[in-house]
């Protein structure tokens, strides 16, 4: 993905992943901040019952913008039955998707507007059972060091917190 080229290949390649994806959808990603149609995909994933699992950095997420961004944009995907692991034992820098067990992506690329419209990005895709099984039982090793939000918890988080975000959303394109 470039900005000199005018269009998002790796967002075009995310997009259409969760569009055609029929079981498992397994995204981590440190600056998880979908636009509304990156949530809107998720959310018809999860209609079609598809199990979708978001792994993202929290207590020590290094970008304060991108986690309140992201924490701003649960509220509709945690109804939908989206499962959003916060991820507490160390920053989390990894950059995955495994769709359906069988396709799965590896890079740079984070899941927020600035790598797809402004930042030079570079990804690996491939279709392969294994690979996609390795990344597969990595992310499932790691949710033991994540905890999983509810949207109980999300709807409970305090006055402050949310001013927080809101203030964060007057910046969510620099980050």
């Amino acid at each position: 993905s470039s900005p000199e080229v005018g269009a998002s290949t790796v967002r075009i390649m995310y997009y259409l992943s969760i569009i055609c994806a029929r079981r498992s959808i397994f995204i981590a990603n440190p600056y998880f901040v979908p636009d509304a149609t990156g949530r809107d995909a998720l959310i018809e994933a999860r209609k079609r019952g598809v199990d979708v699992r978001i792994m993202v950095a929290a207590r020590y997420n290094d970008n304060w913008l991108a986690h309140q961004n992201s924490v701003r944009v649960y509220g509709r995907l945690l109804e939908a039955g989206i499962e959003i692991l916060e991820y507490n034992r160390t920053m989390l820098h990894l950059k995955t998707m495994v769709v359906d067990g069988r396709w799965f992506t590896i890079g740079t690329t984070n899941f927020d507007n600035r790598s797809f419209a402004h930042n030079e990005e570079n990804n690996i895709c491939g279709y392969d059972e294994d690979v996609a099984q390795q990344l597969h039982d990595m992310f499932e090793r790691d949710v033991a060091g994540c905890d999983r939000l509810t949207l109980d918890q999300w709807r409970k988080r305090g006055l402050w917190r949310k001013a927080q975000e809101v203030v964060a959303a007057f910046f969510e394109e620099q980050i």
